[in-house]
Protein backbone atom coordinates (compact mmCIF):
# COMPACT_ATOMS: atom_id res chain seq x y z
CA UNK A 1 0.00 0.00 0.00
CA UNK A 2 1.33 3.22 -1.28
CA UNK A 3 1.15 5.89 1.46
CA UNK A 4 -0.33 9.17 0.49
CA UNK A 5 -1.49 12.09 2.24
CA UNK A 6 -5.04 13.43 1.71
CA UNK A 7 -7.93 15.92 1.94
CA UNK A 8 -11.23 15.84 2.11
CA UNK A 9 -13.75 18.68 0.81
CA UNK A 10 -13.79 20.75 4.65
CA UNK A 11 -10.39 21.00 4.21
CA UNK A 12 -9.50 18.16 6.47
CA UNK A 13 -6.31 16.10 5.83
CA UNK A 14 -4.64 13.44 6.62
CA UNK A 15 -1.32 10.96 5.43
CA UNK A 16 -2.30 7.83 5.51
CA UNK A 17 -1.96 4.39 3.95
CA UNK A 18 -4.00 4.49 0.25
CA UNK A 19 -6.41 1.69 1.84
CA UNK A 20 -7.78 0.44 4.02
CA UNK A 21 -7.61 3.66 6.61
CA UNK A 22 -9.40 4.73 9.88
CA UNK A 23 -9.96 8.02 8.51
CA UNK A 24 -10.90 8.16 5.02
CA UNK A 25 -13.75 5.56 4.52
CA UNK A 26 -15.09 7.80 1.78
CA UNK A 27 -12.17 6.19 -0.61
CA UNK A 28 -14.41 2.93 -0.42
CA UNK A 29 -17.60 4.66 -1.13
CA UNK A 30 -17.03 6.18 -3.97
CA UNK A 31 -16.30 3.01 -5.50
CA UNK A 32 -19.91 2.17 -4.92
CA UNK A 33 -21.60 5.15 -5.51
CA UNK A 34 -21.05 7.85 -2.65
CA UNK A 35 -20.02 10.95 -4.12
CA UNK A 36 -20.38 14.65 -4.36
CA UNK A 37 -22.88 15.25 -1.78
CA UNK A 38 -20.69 15.69 0.59
CA UNK A 39 -22.15 18.89 2.35
CA UNK A 40 -18.97 20.75 1.75
CA UNK A 41 -18.20 19.94 -1.57
CA UNK A 42 -19.37 22.93 -2.78
CA UNK A 43 -17.17 25.10 -0.60
CA UNK A 44 -14.12 23.27 -0.74
CA UNK A 45 -11.12 25.04 -2.76
CA UNK A 46 -7.73 23.45 -3.43
CA UNK A 47 -5.18 25.29 -1.33
CA UNK A 48 -7.06 25.85 1.62
CA UNK A 49 -7.41 24.57 5.15
CA UNK A 50 -9.88 24.66 7.69
CA UNK A 51 -9.86 28.12 8.54
CA UNK A 52 -6.50 28.78 7.20
CA UNK A 53 -6.85 29.56 3.55
CA UNK A 54 -3.57 29.03 1.43
CA UNK A 55 -1.54 27.10 3.96
CA UNK A 56 -0.41 23.37 3.52
CA UNK A 57 -3.01 20.85 5.13
CA UNK A 58 0.04 19.21 6.91
CA UNK A 59 -1.11 22.17 9.50
CA UNK A 60 -4.83 21.72 9.27
CA UNK A 61 -7.37 18.93 10.81
CA UNK A 62 -5.29 15.74 12.20
CA UNK A 63 -6.60 13.39 9.68
CA UNK A 64 -7.12 10.41 11.66
CA UNK A 65 -10.09 10.45 14.54
CA UNK A 66 -8.81 9.88 18.02
CA UNK A 67 -9.05 6.54 19.45
CA UNK A 68 -13.14 6.51 20.25
CA UNK A 69 -13.41 6.03 16.44
CA UNK A 70 -10.70 2.76 15.62
CA UNK A 71 -13.67 0.86 17.51
CA UNK A 72 -15.54 1.15 14.35
CA UNK A 73 -12.24 0.09 12.27
CA UNK A 74 -13.54 -3.72 13.46
CA UNK A 75 -16.62 -3.41 11.96
CA UNK A 76 -18.16 -2.36 8.76
CA UNK A 77 -19.80 0.65 8.85
CA UNK A 78 -23.11 2.09 6.99
CA UNK A 79 -22.20 5.42 4.83
CA UNK A 80 -25.21 7.57 3.18
CA UNK A 81 -24.79 10.56 1.38
CA UNK A 82 -28.14 12.38 0.73
CA UNK A 83 -29.78 15.21 -0.11
CA UNK A 84 -33.05 17.03 -0.97
CA UNK A 85 -34.37 20.80 -1.80
CA UNK A 86 -37.78 21.13 0.27
CA UNK A 87 -39.38 24.02 2.41
CA UNK A 88 -38.49 23.45 5.84
CA UNK A 89 -40.31 25.11 8.20
CA UNK A 90 -38.08 24.45 11.22
CA UNK A 91 -34.66 23.79 10.78
CA UNK A 92 -32.88 24.55 14.34
CA UNK A 93 -36.41 22.07 15.71
CA UNK A 94 -35.16 19.37 13.55
CA UNK A 95 -31.44 19.85 14.21
CA UNK A 96 -31.98 19.16 17.79
CA UNK A 97 -34.01 15.86 17.05
CA UNK A 98 -31.30 14.63 14.82
CA UNK A 99 -28.71 15.56 16.96
CA UNK A 100 -30.25 13.62 19.96
CA UNK A 101 -31.22 10.88 17.66
CA UNK A 102 -27.67 10.45 15.84
CA UNK A 103 -25.88 10.52 18.90
CA UNK A 104 -28.06 7.70 20.34
CA UNK A 105 -27.59 5.77 17.24
CA UNK A 106 -23.83 5.52 17.06
CA UNK A 107 -24.22 7.61 13.95
CA UNK A 108 -21.20 9.96 12.80
CA UNK A 109 -21.01 12.68 10.10
CA UNK A 110 -22.13 16.34 9.01
CA UNK A 111 -25.63 17.14 8.44
CA UNK A 112 -26.82 20.73 6.64
CA UNK A 113 -30.30 22.28 6.86
CA UNK A 114 -31.63 25.32 5.52
CA UNK A 115 -34.86 26.80 4.22
CA UNK A 116 -34.09 25.19 0.96
CA UNK A 117 -33.46 21.59 2.45
CA UNK A 118 -31.15 19.32 3.90
CA UNK A 119 -27.93 17.74 2.28
CA UNK A 120 -25.28 15.84 4.45
CA UNK A 121 -22.89 12.31 4.67
CA UNK A 122 -22.87 10.43 7.55
CA UNK A 123 -21.86 7.12 8.93
CA UNK A 124 -22.48 4.74 11.43
CA UNK A 125 -24.54 0.93 12.11
CA UNK A 126 -26.90 0.14 9.51
CA UNK A 127 -29.77 0.31 11.75
CA UNK A 128 -28.77 3.81 12.95
CA UNK A 129 -27.75 5.35 9.82
CA UNK A 130 -31.67 3.43 8.48
CA UNK A 131 -33.36 5.51 11.42
CA UNK A 132 -31.73 8.82 11.52
CA UNK A 133 -32.82 8.98 7.39
CA UNK A 134 -36.17 7.62 8.58
CA UNK A 135 -36.71 10.78 10.59
CA UNK A 136 -35.18 13.08 8.17
CA UNK A 137 -38.07 11.78 5.45
CA UNK A 138 -41.04 11.98 7.68
CA UNK A 139 -40.40 15.60 7.34
CA UNK A 140 -42.65 17.39 4.87
CA UNK A 141 -41.46 17.70 1.51
CA UNK A 142 -38.28 15.48 2.45
CA UNK A 143 -39.18 12.33 1.14
CA UNK A 144 -38.00 10.55 -0.89
CA UNK A 145 -34.48 11.33 -0.23
CA UNK A 146 -32.22 11.22 -2.87
CA UNK A 147 -29.48 8.75 -1.17
CA UNK A 148 -26.46 6.69 -1.84
CA UNK A 149 -25.83 4.02 0.50
CA UNK A 150 -22.03 2.32 0.55
CA UNK A 151 -20.28 0.02 3.00
CA UNK A 152 -16.59 0.57 4.47
CA UNK A 153 -14.57 -1.11 6.68
CA UNK A 154 -13.67 2.05 8.74
CA UNK A 155 -15.71 4.88 10.84
CA UNK A 156 -14.53 8.11 8.78
CA UNK A 157 -16.06 10.75 11.01
CA UNK A 158 -14.84 11.93 14.53
CA UNK A 159 -17.93 13.29 15.63
CA UNK A 160 -21.98 14.33 14.31
CA UNK A 161 -22.55 17.88 12.84
CA UNK A 162 -25.86 18.84 12.23
CA UNK A 163 -25.73 22.55 10.81
CA UNK A 164 -28.41 25.15 10.36
CA UNK A 165 -26.99 27.20 7.03
CA UNK A 166 -28.74 29.93 4.77
CA UNK A 167 -28.13 27.53 1.97
CA UNK A 168 -27.39 23.85 1.81
CA UNK A 169 -24.87 23.81 -1.11
CA UNK A 170 -23.33 27.80 -1.10
CA UNK A 171 -24.16 30.07 -4.03
CA UNK A 172 -25.29 32.84 -2.16
CA UNK A 173 -28.76 33.00 -3.56
CA UNK A 174 -30.46 31.79 -0.46
CA UNK A 175 -33.73 33.05 -1.76
CA UNK A 176 -33.83 30.56 -4.84
CA UNK A 177 -36.07 27.34 -4.59
CA UNK A 178 -34.82 24.58 -6.05
CA UNK A 179 -37.54 22.39 -4.85
CA UNK A 180 -40.13 24.31 -7.13
CA UNK A 181 -37.42 25.86 -9.98
CA UNK A 182 -35.05 23.16 -10.48
CA UNK A 183 -34.81 22.79 -14.30
CA UNK A 184 -35.73 19.29 -16.01
CA UNK A 185 -33.78 15.90 -15.40
CA UNK A 186 -32.57 14.36 -18.09
CA UNK A 187 -31.59 10.98 -17.28
CA UNK A 188 -27.95 9.37 -18.64
CA UNK A 189 -29.09 7.41 -21.57
CA UNK A 190 -31.05 10.32 -23.21
CA UNK A 191 -28.33 12.82 -22.51
CA UNK A 192 -25.84 12.23 -25.61
CA UNK A 193 -28.91 13.01 -27.48
CA UNK A 194 -29.96 16.18 -26.13
CA UNK A 195 -26.71 17.70 -25.47
CA UNK A 196 -25.86 16.52 -29.76
CA UNK A 197 -28.76 18.93 -30.94
CA UNK A 198 -27.42 22.11 -32.32
CA UNK A 199 -29.69 24.17 -30.52
CA UNK A 200 -28.46 23.56 -26.83
CA UNK A 201 -25.87 25.01 -25.24
CA UNK A 202 -24.12 22.51 -22.45
CA UNK A 203 -22.56 23.97 -19.24
CA UNK A 204 -19.71 22.32 -16.90
CA UNK A 205 -21.28 23.82 -13.45
CA UNK A 206 -18.23 22.49 -11.68
CA UNK A 207 -15.13 24.31 -10.37
CA UNK A 208 -12.05 25.07 -12.95
CA UNK A 209 -9.72 22.82 -10.61
CA UNK A 210 -12.30 19.90 -11.47
CA UNK A 211 -12.89 20.51 -15.31
CA UNK A 212 -9.39 20.26 -15.83
CA UNK A 213 -9.25 16.39 -15.40
CA UNK A 214 -12.29 16.20 -17.53
CA UNK A 215 -15.80 16.64 -18.98
CA UNK A 216 -18.10 16.25 -21.60
CA UNK A 217 -17.28 16.94 -25.48
CA UNK A 218 -18.49 20.51 -25.79
CA UNK A 219 -19.02 21.73 -22.80
CA UNK A 220 -18.43 25.55 -21.51
CA UNK A 221 -16.26 25.41 -18.86
CA UNK A 222 -16.93 28.98 -16.48
CA UNK A 223 -13.24 28.65 -14.58
CA UNK A 224 -15.07 28.77 -11.34
CA UNK A 225 -12.80 29.11 -7.98
CA UNK A 226 -15.52 28.09 -6.09
CA UNK A 227 -19.68 27.43 -7.14
CA UNK A 228 -20.50 30.80 -5.34
CA UNK A 229 -19.07 32.21 -8.09
CA UNK A 230 -21.42 30.59 -11.05
CA UNK A 231 -24.39 33.91 -10.58
CA UNK A 232 -21.51 36.00 -11.46
CA UNK A 233 -20.54 34.21 -14.26
CA UNK A 234 -23.97 33.84 -15.72
CA UNK A 235 -24.59 37.64 -15.55
CA UNK A 236 -21.50 38.40 -17.23
CA UNK A 237 -21.84 35.39 -19.80
CA UNK A 238 -25.99 35.63 -20.36
CA UNK A 239 -25.85 37.00 -23.89
CA UNK A 240 -23.85 33.83 -24.91
CA UNK A 241 -27.30 31.51 -24.70
CA UNK A 242 -29.60 33.95 -26.22
CA UNK A 243 -32.26 31.60 -27.62
CA UNK A 244 -30.50 28.02 -26.54
CA UNK A 245 -31.64 25.33 -24.84
CA UNK A 246 -28.84 25.29 -21.71
CA UNK A 247 -28.09 21.83 -19.99
CA UNK A 248 -26.01 21.62 -17.17
CA UNK A 249 -24.27 19.04 -15.27
CA UNK A 250 -21.87 18.90 -12.19
CA UNK A 251 -20.29 15.58 -10.11
CA UNK A 252 -23.58 14.27 -8.46
CA UNK A 253 -26.42 16.77 -9.09
CA UNK A 254 -27.28 18.79 -6.01
CA UNK A 255 -24.89 21.79 -7.66
CA UNK A 256 -27.25 21.41 -10.54
CA UNK A 257 -30.28 21.66 -8.74
CA UNK A 258 -29.05 25.14 -7.70
CA UNK A 259 -27.88 26.38 -10.72
CA UNK A 260 -30.71 25.36 -13.03
CA UNK A 261 -32.87 26.90 -10.83
CA UNK A 262 -30.98 30.25 -11.28
CA UNK A 263 -31.34 30.43 -14.63
CA UNK A 264 -34.77 29.61 -14.54
CA UNK A 265 -35.02 32.82 -12.26
CA UNK A 266 -33.26 34.44 -14.84
CA UNK A 267 -35.36 33.60 -17.53
CA UNK A 268 -34.49 31.19 -19.57
CA UNK A 269 -37.20 28.84 -20.35
CA UNK A 270 -35.64 25.75 -21.17
CA UNK A 271 -33.29 24.29 -18.84
CA UNK A 272 -31.54 20.59 -18.25
CA UNK A 273 -29.39 18.83 -16.12
CA UNK A 274 -28.12 15.56 -16.16
CA UNK A 275 -29.65 13.33 -13.24
CA UNK A 276 -27.35 11.76 -10.65
CA UNK A 277 -24.70 13.61 -12.30
CA UNK A 278 -21.71 12.67 -13.88
CA UNK A 279 -20.62 9.53 -11.90
CA UNK A 280 -24.47 8.54 -12.60
CA UNK A 281 -23.33 8.74 -16.32
CA UNK A 282 -20.34 6.95 -15.88
CA UNK A 283 -21.47 4.42 -14.28
CA UNK A 284 -24.43 3.69 -16.72
CA UNK A 285 -23.31 4.53 -19.81
CA UNK A 286 -20.88 2.04 -22.33
CA UNK A 287 -17.63 3.82 -22.87
CA UNK A 288 -18.14 3.04 -26.52
CA UNK A 289 -20.75 5.58 -26.59
CA UNK A 290 -19.92 8.19 -23.93
CA UNK A 291 -19.27 11.57 -24.73
CA UNK A 292 -17.47 11.97 -21.75
CA UNK A 293 -13.60 13.05 -21.78
CA UNK A 294 -10.76 12.35 -19.07
CA UNK A 295 -11.59 11.99 -15.74
CA UNK A 296 -14.13 12.88 -13.21
CA UNK A 297 -12.54 14.65 -10.03
CA UNK A 298 -14.59 13.37 -6.57
CA UNK A 299 -13.56 15.08 -3.11
CA UNK A 300 -12.02 12.03 -1.17
CA UNK A 301 -8.70 10.29 -1.40
CA UNK A 302 -9.51 8.61 -4.68
CA UNK A 303 -8.70 11.74 -7.01
CA UNK A 304 -10.55 10.62 -9.76
CA UNK A 305 -12.09 7.86 -11.41
CA UNK A 306 -13.13 7.18 -14.62
CA UNK A 307 -15.75 4.85 -17.27
CA UNK A 308 -17.42 2.15 -15.00
CA UNK A 309 -16.66 4.38 -11.45
CA UNK A 310 -12.92 2.27 -11.55
CA UNK A 311 -10.20 4.58 -9.90
CA UNK A 312 -8.57 6.88 -12.12
CA UNK A 313 -4.73 8.17 -12.70
CA UNK A 314 -4.55 11.44 -11.51
CA UNK A 315 -3.46 12.17 -8.37
CA UNK A 316 -3.11 15.12 -5.90
CA UNK A 317 -0.72 17.48 -4.55
CA UNK A 318 -0.29 17.98 -0.79
CA UNK A 319 1.07 21.54 -1.06
CA UNK A 320 -1.81 23.47 -2.37
CA UNK A 321 -4.44 20.18 -2.80
CA UNK A 322 -5.04 20.64 -6.49
CA UNK A 323 -5.41 17.54 -8.91
CA UNK A 324 -2.40 16.78 -10.88
CA UNK A 325 -2.85 14.59 -14.20
CA UNK A 326 0.01 12.21 -15.08
CA UNK A 327 1.73 14.72 -17.16
CA UNK A 328 1.83 17.23 -14.41
CA UNK A 329 3.67 14.47 -12.14
CA UNK A 330 5.98 13.82 -14.78
CA UNK A 331 6.80 17.62 -15.36
CA UNK A 332 9.34 20.19 -13.50
CA UNK A 333 8.51 21.46 -10.03
CA UNK A 334 6.40 17.88 -9.26
CA UNK A 335 7.92 16.51 -5.82
CA UNK A 336 5.50 14.39 -3.94
CA UNK A 337 3.95 15.55 -0.66
CA UNK A 338 6.00 19.28 -1.48
CA UNK A 339 5.48 21.06 -4.68
CA UNK A 340 3.65 20.54 -8.29
CA UNK A 341 4.27 22.74 -11.31
CA UNK A 342 1.01 24.77 -10.65
CA UNK A 343 2.30 25.85 -7.55
CA UNK A 344 6.10 25.78 -7.66
CA UNK A 345 6.50 29.40 -7.31
CA UNK A 346 3.72 29.47 -4.27
CA UNK A 347 5.56 28.76 -1.32
CA UNK A 348 8.81 29.24 0.46
CA UNK A 349 11.68 27.08 0.69
CA UNK A 350 10.57 27.07 4.36
CA UNK A 351 7.46 25.47 3.45
CA UNK A 352 9.35 23.47 1.52
CA UNK A 353 11.89 22.27 3.76
CA UNK A 354 8.45 21.46 6.05
CA UNK A 355 6.86 19.79 3.08
CA UNK A 356 9.41 17.37 3.04
CA UNK A 357 9.78 16.62 6.24
CA UNK A 358 6.07 15.58 6.53
CA UNK A 359 6.55 13.65 3.63
CA UNK A 360 9.36 11.63 4.84
CA UNK A 361 7.52 10.83 8.19
CA UNK A 362 4.76 9.76 5.98
CA UNK A 363 7.62 7.04 4.11
CA UNK A 364 8.73 6.10 7.78
CA UNK A 365 5.14 5.28 8.71
CA UNK A 366 4.35 3.17 5.51
CA UNK A 367 7.71 1.68 5.94
CA UNK A 368 6.80 0.28 9.23
CA UNK A 369 2.56 -0.53 8.61
CA UNK A 370 1.61 2.43 10.18
CA UNK A 371 -0.81 5.17 9.52
CA UNK A 372 0.67 8.53 9.84
CA UNK A 373 -1.16 11.41 11.50
CA UNK A 374 -0.14 14.13 9.48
Amino acid sequence: MRAVDRALPDGRHTGVARQPRCRNGEADAVGRGLIETHPLASAWQPGRTAGRPGRARANGWRGLPSRRCCAYARRMVTLAAFYRFADLQDPAGLRHALAALGRAEGVRGTVLLAPEGVNGTIAGPEAGVARLLDRLSAEPGLAPLREKRAEAAAMPFARLKVRVKPEIVTMGRPELRPAEAAGTYVSPEAWNALVSAPDVALIDTRNAYEVALGTFAGAVDPGLDRFAGFPAWWAANAHRFAGRRVAMFCTGGIRCEKSTALLRAEGVEEVWHLEGGILDYLARVPETESLWRGECFVFDGRVSVGHGLGPGRAGMCHACGRPVTPAQMDAPGWEEGVSCPLCIGAYTDVDRARFRERQRQVRLAAARGRRHLA
